[in-house]
């Protein structure tokens, strides 16, 4: 690492994580006997009735943005910032995730008259492109505060042997993102907080950039400002979905919050974990922290958080599954709510939560489902949305996935769900109702214009 320029802040994380790996200490269990449900979560809409919404942009006034932009969407086929692929367009204009989150932004400092810095947490990988297009927006400027911070590198490491993995038709794939939860030695190095309160900042908001309901909110700034928590993370209502996700949990010993990811539960107690009345909330991973409490925390670590270790295997390439198996280490962002006395949690609607992580999320996302307003935002009647199952050999990688739909996808209005099996490329204005199946029938096939898609495949045109 010190051979390639890395910071003696990243040595040092990596460093803790390679060593719990080494000794497998916090691969420990997170018992269900351990712990207690969280239940009684406040929601928005009582939070909404309690606030002062003249006063609100007084604490939302003293809110900071920050997008993690780390990823390359290398899961859809892509080989650049996910934030730079198109969503839908808007008056004509094609707008990728980038483009919606600046209209947020501008949309938010317009409105109401605040400053609202927006910080991107890139990677090496996705710093140049997005910040280009940063720099070519007339319309957004920004100063004093830093529109970016770079995470950390670390070693992909081989898991027979313990050493960094060697792949020398690709150097640049031999190493990768310690995980969002390096977010924080990230944001300690970078000397953002400490910019933050010079500039009179004392809230954070943190998200991912491929969830465009995680907008700026001054409803959640102001209740975040009257609680005084240090650390709030915002859940929502676990759907059977939601069954396998992060859950927020009660540490019985301490009483603290604990971030339970599925990685981190014992076979014997799956079945409670997954239980989503038992366990009624998932982890959106939308934090907000306070700028003081968060530094105070970081400066007791010398900035490397003691959060659990996620060991993620995967190929050195990850377009290969044929390529060398690897492990990443990993921490999550989320998990920093158990090191702060007296974190909470407040619940969101769905409107709040819709990330886009596979092809199966952007049919939807691009779909008639949504429309974009003029406010930016990604507006559905009620975000209760189809379960879509695509082919993953013909529609997981981005490029295979627009050729086949290109005329735009299907509309969604009348569906239930959608099952794709099989390379069916689609006409203009083909409608898919109830439970919509297309199976494989062992070649390409065409969905004409105009057609609708149900229940028996592409709907014959002899109504009886």
């Amino acid at each position: 690492m010190r051979e390639h320029g890395m910071s003696e802040m990243a040595i040092n994380q990596f460093r803790r994580l390679y060593d719990v790996w080494r000794s497998e200490q916090a691969s420990s269990w997170i018992r269900e006997t351990d712990v207690e449900p969280l239940v009684d979560v406040p929601s928005f809409h009582d939070v909404y009735k309690t606030i002062d919404h003249d006063k609100a942009v007084n604490a939302f006034a003293k809110t900071a943005f920050l997008k993690l932009n780390g990823g390359l969407g290398t899961s859809m086929g892509l080989d650049c910032a996910k934030s730079l692929l198109p969503v839908r367009r808007h008056k004509a204009k094609q707008m990728r995730f980038i483009d919606i989150i600046l209209g947020q932004v501008l949309t938010a400092r317009t409105r109401l008259g605040v400053e609202l810095p927006l910080t991107l947490m890139n990677s090496f990988r996705t710093s140049k492109d997005t910040m280009k297009v940063l720099h070519h927006n007339r319309k957004f400027h920004q100063e004093n505060i830093p529109m970016e911070i770079v995470q950390h590198v670390e070693p992909k490491i081989d898991p027979t042997t313990g050493a960094p993995v060697s792949f020398p038709e690709d150097t640049d794939l031999e190493w990768c993102p310690p995980g969002h939860g390096d977010l924080f030695s990230t944001i300690w190095e970078s000397g953002l907080l400490d910019k933050l309160e010079e500039n009179g900042f004392e809230y954070l908001f943190i998200s991912n950039s491929d969830n465009l309901g995680a907008r700026p909110s001054r409803t959640l700034a102001q209740y975040f400002e009257n609680t005084g928590a240090p650390f709030m993370v915002e859940v929502a209502r676990r759907t059977y979905a939601d069954r396998k996700g992060g859950h927020i949990v009660r540490d019985r010993n301490t009483g603290r919050l604990m971030l339970r990811e599925m990685s981190q539960v014992h076979a014997d107690d799956k079945a409670d974990a997954q239980n989503i009345e038992k366990h009624p909330y998932f982890n959106t991973n939308s934090i907000w922290v306070r700028v003081d409490a968060l530094k105070a925390k970081l400066a007791e670590y010398d900035g490397v958080l003691p959060l659990p270790v996620i060991r993620n295997r995967k190929t050195v390439d990850p377009t290969d599954p044929d390529s060398t198996p690897v492990i990443q280490l990993e921490t999550a962002m989320g998990a920093a709510i158990g090191l702060f006395d007296g974190a909470i949690c407040v619940q969101v609607d769905r409107m709040r939560f819709l990330p886009v992580k596979t092809t199966d999320d952007l049919f939807i996302m691009r779909s008639d489902r949504f429309h974009l307003t003029d406010t930016y935002e990604m507006e559905d009647g009620n975000y209760i949305f189809p379960n879509v199952t695509l082919d993953p050999k013909y529609y997981k990688n981005i490029h295979d996935f627009d050729e086949r739909f290109p005329y735009g996808v299907p509309s969604l209005a009348a569906a239930k769900s959608v099952t794709i099996t099989g390379d069916w490329t689609f006409g203009r204005d083909v409608r898919m109702f109830s439970d919509a199946v297309l199976q494989d029938e062992g070649e390409s096939r065409y969905v004409p214009n105009g057609e609708y898609v149900g229940p028996q495949g592409v709907e014959p045109d002899n109504w009886i």
